[in-house]
């Protein structure tokens, strides 16, 4: 697998891992980042589209830290909201992120880790299965 096919790879596995979490948890079906941060979904205290401009702007680090600063693990709109986070990051260039000091890799693991930590672990599994 060269380094292109990798990432196509984990681009592919993120937006279905945020795509089955949407079905299992809110029994509704995805759209986009962009049309989802429209809904007003909020995360430790800040709302999507705010730390979607941050990703925007190259302030990737410092929003994923106020974003899991204070996640309630156990409600289904924050951990929504902050799949939505990983999707709409992983869409973003590689010379974008690595010029921003992150990487497609880091958005899956963090990604896996919210699964993990808000019950979805086996998603995880299904879905690297595929």
């Amino acid at each position: 697998m060269n380094f292109e096919d990798e990432k196509d790879y984990i681009m592919r596995i993120i937006k279905e891992m945020v795509r089955v979490l949407f079905s299992l948890m809110l029994g509704k079906q995805y759209t986009s980042a962009e049309e989802e941060a429209k809904n007003a979904y909020e995360v430790s205290g800040k709302s999507l589209d705010e730390l979607l401009k941050m990703i925007d702007n190259g302030d990737i680090n410092e929003a994923e830290n106020l974003m899991l600063e204070d996640i309630d693990y156990g409600d289904k709109n924050e951990i929504a909201a902050a799949a939505l986070f990983y999707q709409y990051l992983s869409e973003k260039e590689e010379d974008f992120l690595q010029n921003n000091n992150y990487s497609k890799e880091e958005i899956l693991d963090g990604l896996n880790d919210l699964m993990q930590k808000s019950g979805y672990s086996d998603v995880v599994k299904v879905i690297e299965l595929l």
